[in-house]
């Protein structure tokens, strides 16, 4: 009978443990990922379930735009201030080794040949845990990460597919980063999958920055309109390609992405049926949308116009209020610290 009892007990102590784990799991999870705010017609319709997106809006937290995530994003200017912060103002308690980066931006004409971090996490003696690279010279993605062995993991994509990212258009470049597997996106597209050892969870402590050239640490000037890390690796497959549609190509694609040939790239994998095209819609009277620098300063973008007449001298204008990005010297100074440790290795 008291071997009965035990045994009895073994068991409802096994089928206990998985439950209590579990909820230990979700709770960390949720201590280190926050609500994110995005809408639900950035995805494909393949979802059969309500959307529980957890994650950080790097553009917000870099106070290029305060408030929420809306549906018609506004691009930014980047390349006045140095966008570094330290990283537990961006992922409070760090982030997890398995996670997707979603960008929209389009490269400059004075700097499509640069090579610069889109993205890069430094721990407290300035060594790279994690970082993305655009190198507009080789026209290539690169991929960096600690394993778990703190062991450095390089990954470089060098698809001809990506070569259209420096075409000065806006494009959406997403990553895929799992525990043994790293996928690149563009444009909603699968355009490499590597397998890799498995990634370290990134440590708060250090520094993080966007958007800042590899040679130097000067910011690159290119327009941003988003850069978001979810705390998902399968939301970069998820995520349509709205913003990027045109308004006159509508007639043209009925609203959807092109189709993917996957017989000109063996690497891409087949992808999702095409997003309905009650997803994708135009804004109403079909306004350009606005360009706001990091000055304060915003422009309308149109169609360009026969030369006019010179005209008369105006009045001067008063100042804007912008953004503002407070650098102090001790960013400056690390940054241009950083940029020395990259380039001597």
């Amino acid at each position: 009978m008291i071997c009965l009892l035990r045994w009895s007990a073994f068991v409802w102590m096994l089928s206990f443990i998985p439950s209590s784990l579990e909820m230990a799991v979700s709770e960390l999870t949720g201590d280190l990922c926050p609500s994110l705010n995005v809408e639900e017609h950035r995805f494909s319709d393949i979802l059969d379930r309500p959307l529980e997106i957890t994650g950080f809006d790097l553009t917000e937290k870099f106070l290029l735009r305060k408030g929420t995530v809306t549906e018609e994003l506004p691009s930014f200017r980047l390349g006045s201030s140095p966008l570094i912060k330290p990283t537990k103002l961006i992922f409070p308690n760090g982030l997890l080794g398995e996670y997707s980066l979603v960008s929209i931006f389009r490269v400059r004409r004075t700097t499509k040949k640069d090579r610069w971090y889109l993205w890069q996490i430094f721990d407290q003696s300035g060594g790279s845990q994690v970082s993305v690279v655009v190198d507009g010279a080789k026209r290539v993605v690169e991929f960096f990460s600690l394993g778990l062995q703190k062991n450095a993991l390089r990954y470089t994509f060098k698809s001809r597919d990506l070569h259209a990212l420096f075409d000065r258009q806006w494009h959406k470049l997403s990553i895929s980063v799992q525990s043994n597997i790293v996928s690149v996106y563009m444009d909603c597209k699968l355009i490499e999958r590597r397998l890799t050892d498995e990634k370290d969870n990134v440590d708060p402590s250090g520094r993080t920055l966007i958007t800042t050239r590899v040679e130097d640490g000067r910011p690159v000037d290119i327009e941003l309109k988003q850069i978001l890390i979810y705390c998902d690796p399968y939301m970069a497959e998820m995520e349509n390609c709205c913003e990027l549609l045109e308004c006159a190509a509508e007639k043209i694609f009925n609203g959807t992405v092109p189709p993917v040939d996957s017989a000109q790239n063996p690497q891409m994998q087949p992808q999702p049926p095409s997003q309905s095209n009650d997803r994708c819609h135009c804004p109403t009277g079909k306004e350009k949308p606005a360009l706001i620098s990091l000055d304060g300063s915003s422009e309308q973008k149109g169609d360009k116009g026969d030369k006019g007449a010179l005209g008369s001298k105006g009045h001067m204008g008063i100042d804007g209020e912008g953004v503002s990005t407070v650098v102090s010297p001790a960013d400056i100074l690390y940054i241009a610290y950083v940029a020395h440790l990259d380039l001597g290795s």
